[in-house]
């Protein structure tokens, strides 16, 4: 059986709010730009200290990266602590570790607040060794995170062969602050949290031009504008047309993920019981996890838009096959791809570009977490107007150079890496 193009996470959403496109002039106090996990968490926390918001997406609320991820709830950014404290400095890289630390808890705290059905695990996830400087890297993490509190422990033997469900895992590191979601249906329980808030949303809206006029900005779309005092850009990796520079500070690269169909077998209950989420330290990164109904969700960096489905299945069963030889012959039924916004030295970036105008991009595969805090600082710097509640200070712009040959060369390394493992030549 072929493998459908069609994201599990949408699937399992039948829920999904719709929204008109703009029509005719909106004034509000502030217009978001992008309707995904950032722009969401803006808007709800703008609401909430009494402004007035409309969102604007270009497509569907959570089509992009907001509602295509793997659905990790998690701590801290891709790199360690100690790692971004030497990119920031100390004072600023200790605030962002702090507050992406307590990442987590801000996003169970928004699900609970605004009953989101999203299928939400609060028992950890794992970062798995695949090999000797895995287990290296993750106990230097470890000793990281426990030095600043954090309640994390590194797994060995049979504790980590039981908790993830393979002998090829060396070591794994547990961070309680953790869990999972359906990205899609999270995105979709904070869409719903706007409109009950009073917010104004507008899909199927693209931006075609961003303007002053007098003391508001104009967002301009095909068919209306919204005039606001101030305008949050928040379509980070999914940032289309020529209206803003912000593009030009990323360069995409891409996830695609594989699902199986439920595994009902009684094998299959030895793969990660606890319920984690679980992500490796290889270079070219892969996750493994289960959803709510038994499914074996497979990932990769890459472009599965790009690849054949028979290379995806090949791929799916042999990385099956490697960790878990105990499953009967397993059906994959759907496989889906989401764009990532990634940064050089694998930090964020959030911007300023003129009063009144807030930008992020950056977030290098950490969206669910990261963009739910940002969007929340940001809600409240635009209330307030101080600067300490951001996580990192406003950077300058500064375009990357050779944006699609960087994403060219990424995407041919992980190709690359992908056929061999197919070929058996890596795992």
């Amino acid at each position: 059986m072929p493998l459908r193009e069609e994201c599990l996470w949408e699937t399992l959403t039948p829920q999904r709010p719709e929204a008109p496109a703009l029509s005719g002039e909106v004034t509000v106090d502030v217009c978001v730009i992008g309707a995904g996990i950032t722009g969401l968490s803006a808007a709800i926390h703008l609401l909430e200290q009494g402004k007035t918001v409309a969102v604007v997406e270009a497509h569907r609320t959570g089509q992009g990266g907001s509602g295509r991820n793997v659905g990790l709830v998690n701590a801290g950014l891709w790199i360690p602590p100690d790692e971004i404290e030497v990119g920031f400095g100390e004072k600023v890289g200790s605030q962002l570790n702090t507050m992406l630390g307590n990442a987590p808890s801000l996003v169970f705290s928004l699900i609970e607040k605004y009953a989101i059905d999203c299928q939400a695990t609060r028992k950890g996830t794992l970062h798995m060794a695949h090999n000797a400087k895995g287990e290296q890297d993750l106990r230097s993490r470890e000793e990281q995170w426990k030095r600043r509190g954090a309640p994390v422990e590194l797994l060995t033997g049979k504790a980590c062969q039981e908790a993830t469900g393979t002998t090829e895992i060396t070591s794994a590191l547990l961070d309680h602050r953790a869990g999972t979601i359906n990205p899609m249906a999270y995105t979709s329980g904070l869409a719903a949290a706007v409109t009950q808030l009073g917010g104004q949303r507008f899909d199927h809206s693209p931006v075609k031009r961003l303007e002053r006029q007098g003391a508001r900005w104009c967002v301009i779309t095909e068919n209306g504008a919204v005039l606001a005092e101030q305008v949050v850009i928040a379509s980070n990796a999914y940032t289309e047309g020529e209206w803003t520079e912000l593009r030009r500070n990323f360069f995409p690269g891409y996830y695609y993920q594989v699902a199986s169909a439920p595994l009902v077998e009684d094998a299959a209950q030895q793969i990660l019981p606890g319920g984690q989420g679980s992500w490796d330290t290889r270079q070219v990164l892969s996750s493994i996890r289960r959803d709510a109904d038994g499914r074996l969700l497979l990932g990769s960096l890459g472009n599965g838009n790009q690849k054949p489905g028979w290379f995806l299945k090949a791929w799916a069963d042999r990385v099956q096959q490697h960790y878990f030889p105990y499953l009967k012959p397993v059906e994959w039924e759907c496989k889906w791809t989401g764009c990532i916004a990634f940064t050089p030295d694998h930090l964020l970036r959030m911007f300023e570009p003129a009063p009144g105008l807030v930008a992020v991009t950056g977030y290098n595969g950490r969206g669910n977490t990261t963009g739910t805090v940002v969007g929340k600082a940001f809600a409240d710097y635009l209330c307030s107007g101080n600067a300490s509640v951001l996580p990192i200070p406003f950077a300058q712009m500064q375009p990357l150079a050779a944006v699609g040959l960087r994403s060219s060369l990424y995407e041919a390394g992980f190709s690359l890496y992908h056929a061999g493992q197919c070929l058996r030549i890596v795992i």
